[in-house]
């Protein structure tokens, strides 16, 4: 349970970032443009963490599989 949920908050957290810089850069330009930066931004953040996680995932079992990554005694 506790994975999940800190699977859960890095997301949030990962979105809040992403929905902050959007939302910066497009104030720039408008307000419309700042509240559909921050929308954007909050997908793209969230993508973000589900794919880092998913990244991870598949590094430790690549990590399993190959023979360097053993343990051996060079003697």
């Amino acid at each position: 349970m506790r994975e999940r949920l800190s699977e859960v908050l890095l997301r949030a957290r990962y979105a809040a970032i992403g929905a902050a810089i959007g939302a910066a850069i497009g104030s720039v330009f408008s307000r419309n443009a700042a509240s559909t930066g921050g929308a954007i931004g909050g997908l793209v953040g969230a993508t973000a963490a589900d794919t880092r996680g998913t990244i991870e995932d598949l590094l430790e079992t690549a990590e399993e599989y190959d023979p360097r990554s053993g343990s051996t005694d060079a003697e």
